[in-house]
């Protein structure tokens, strides 16, 4: 089984290594892109485009009642929407796609490591340029980023708040203490089997199966007029 995996994985290597290189993710009706995967919600799936190296949200077509299935470094394939609703001024980086991605293989190791340090939020003020947990919808016009992958400075720490059963990341990111709801439902399952109120250090690791390295924090859609800091994955180092 073990040469199968390395030769899968040679030839997912292979094949991303021979996508067309691009200074910019198509945004074409019709184009098939390719994405490696870093997050995957109801909403919409976080990749990395890997012809331009760019941070996209794919919203993805999912049959009513059906969760995502997409796995962590997965590369999938699929094609933008004849209508890809590309012009959402809180969430530049979202686009439709036409239908459920194809997974080409899993990706590991240095060129996953060369793919998120590319990608990482620079540490140059509070996340997605505002403090607190929100901002109204009409105050975004387009030149904000919606989703940034974060090396922060203390943490992360997976909470369950007892009085409502919510999940919450903390972490420290340009000295503020961020509490962010996780809607990463692999992390949510974590703490679940665990039955704890929290997790940290190796402990989550643990229960993870592995250290998380970043976290994938997101804007959400409007939720009564404001778009709300969500924590969408947490993200192993490849």
């Amino acid at each position: 089984m073990k040469w199968r995996r390395d030769t899968e994985r040679i030839e997912t290597r292979r094949f991303v290594k021979s996508i067309p290189q691009r200074s910019l993710a198509a945004v074409t009706p019709g184009v098939t892109v390719y994405g490696l995967v870093i997050g995957s919600t109801a909403e919409d799936t976080t990749v990395i485009d890997l012809a331009s190296g760019a941070l996209m949200r794919w919203r993805i077509p999912w049959p009513p009642g059906t969760d995502t299935d997409l796995q962590m470094f997965s590369v999938v394939q699929t094609v933008i929407a004849d209508d890809p609703a590309d012009d959402d001024l809180a969430q530049p980086e979202a686009i439709t796609v036409a239908d459920l991605p194809r997974q080409v293989g899993i990706l590991r190791g240095r060129m996953v490591k060369k793919l998120l340090a590319n990608v990482v939020a620079p540490t140059d003020g509070p996340l997605f340029g505002f403090r607190g947990p929100s901002a109204p919808y009409w105050e975004f016009r387009g030149e904000r980023p919606s989703v940034a992958v974060l090396v922060v400075d203390r943490g992360p720490q997976l909470l369950r708040r007892p009085e409502d059963g919510s999940t919450w990341v903390r972490f420290g990111f340009e000295l503020d203490d961020v509490w962010l709801l996780c809607e990463d439902q692999s992390a949510v399952r974590a703490i679940d089997a665990t039955r704890r109120l929290s997790l940290s250090g190796k402990d989550l690791a643990g229960a993870l199966g592995f250290k998380p390295a970043y976290v994938l924090a997101s804007l959400s859609q409007p939720v009564d007029g404001h778009c709300y800091k969500t924590c969408t994955g947490l993200i192993p180092r490849a």
